[in-house]
């Protein structure tokens, strides 16, 4: 059911974390009048890059768009700003993303470290590993961020880029959802020092919504944004591809963040740990990785134990040598 007043929509939906989430969330105060479909746009982005998956934002614009379909009926409006295809501004995450293999990951640093064109790249893209962070919130890193004393990041914010060249700065301290503070392992500790370092003063120090000094900059002295890690991340792949026969997945900013979070998973890490670590505001998500990774470590037991069965049985039938053999065939299967 949906009800106007002082020219705002009010939704009483049946699903209470949509209708508290609109409570608590700027845009839900917003004057519909002053809403335009740039703002519905840049409010989807937003929760999507602030954590949300795809079919969560679509289930939320799905409560949204009739109570402003119901405005533009009774002449409240002229036009509904959530009249849109999603597929204009939010990616579909709701396809599964595999994590890569341990080996698949070590095989791409390498590459990255070692190639002549990809190499500037590689500290920022080997923290995407081994920080689980999302690339709106790498991209948002200032200098001001990184505690080398402490050896910890401060996450606190994400730059977030609409298309257009418009850039903004979502701030995560109104919301609380995601901001945390990381510590650094040795490794992820020398790439940030190393990112500090290497970083050219550009003649033009860029201001976004009031912050600057931001760390990972183009070739322009511009903060980079997702899209052109994305690119970075598909071209190398490409170029990978096309030089070695054992071919790497698709590799994306974001199947980075699932490694990591799929390898602390293996690691045993606490859920609530790793729901900090990983800035999931429902506990939830990190629950769904957890039950994908313990059922594939279940699977990958079954398949040692019967690998091991038809061992024992090879070695009752033949002597040892033999045996060894068909023990280093299977395990290569």
């Amino acid at each position: 059911r949906y009800y106007y007043g002082d020219r705002r929509v009010f939704i009483i939906s049946f699903d209470p974390n949509i209708l508290n989430m609109l409570k608590e969330n700027p845009f839900g105060q917003k004057n519909i009048a002053d809403i335009k479909t740039s703002d519905a746009k840049l409010w989807l982005i937003g929760l999507q890059e602030g954590g949300r998956g795809y079919s969560s934002v679509k289930r939320i614009r799905g409560v949204v768009r009739p109570a402003f379909a119901m405005a533009v009926e009774d002449d409240l409006l002229r036009k509904n700003p959530f009249d849109f295809e999603l597929a204009d501004c939010l990616i579909d995450d709701s396809v599964k993303r595999e994590a890569i293999t341990l080996k698949q990951e070590r095989e791409y640093l390498r590459f990255i470290k070692e190639d002549a064109h990809f190499r500037k790249f590689y500290d920022g893209i080997f923290i995407l590993f081994k920080t689980g962070l999302r690339i709106s919130e790498l991209c948002g890193l200032t200098i001001r961020d990184i505690d080398l004393q402490e050896k910890t990041i401060n996450v606190n914010k994400q730059l977030l880029y609409t298309g257009k060249k418009h850039a903004y700065i979502e701030d995560m301290t109104k919301t609380k959802a995601g901001m945390r503070i990381l510590p650094m392992t040795g490794e992820v500790y020398e790439a940030f020092k190393r990112v500090i370092s290497g970083r050219k003063k550009p003649k033009v120090e860029y201001i976004i919504d009031g912050v600057g000094g931001f760390l990972f900059l183009d070739d322009k002295g511009k903060p980079m944004v997702a899209y052109q890690w994305e690119k970075k991340f598909q071209h190398s792949v490409q170029k990978y591809n096309k030089i070695y026969k054992n071919e790497l997945p698709r590799i994306t900013p974001h199947i980075a963040r699932h490694t990591y979070c799929t390898n602390q998973v293996k690691r045993q890490i606490s859920v609530k740990t790793l729901q900090y670590l990983m800035g999931h505001e429902d506990v939830q998500t990190t629950l769904n990785v957890y039950t994908t990774v313990r059922s594939e470590d279940a699977k990958n037991e079954v398949e040692r134990l019967e690998i091991m069965e038809n061992i024992k049985k090879e070695m009752g039938k033949t002597n040892m040598e033999d045996a060894k053999k068909e023990l280093v065939r299977l395990m290569c299967i």
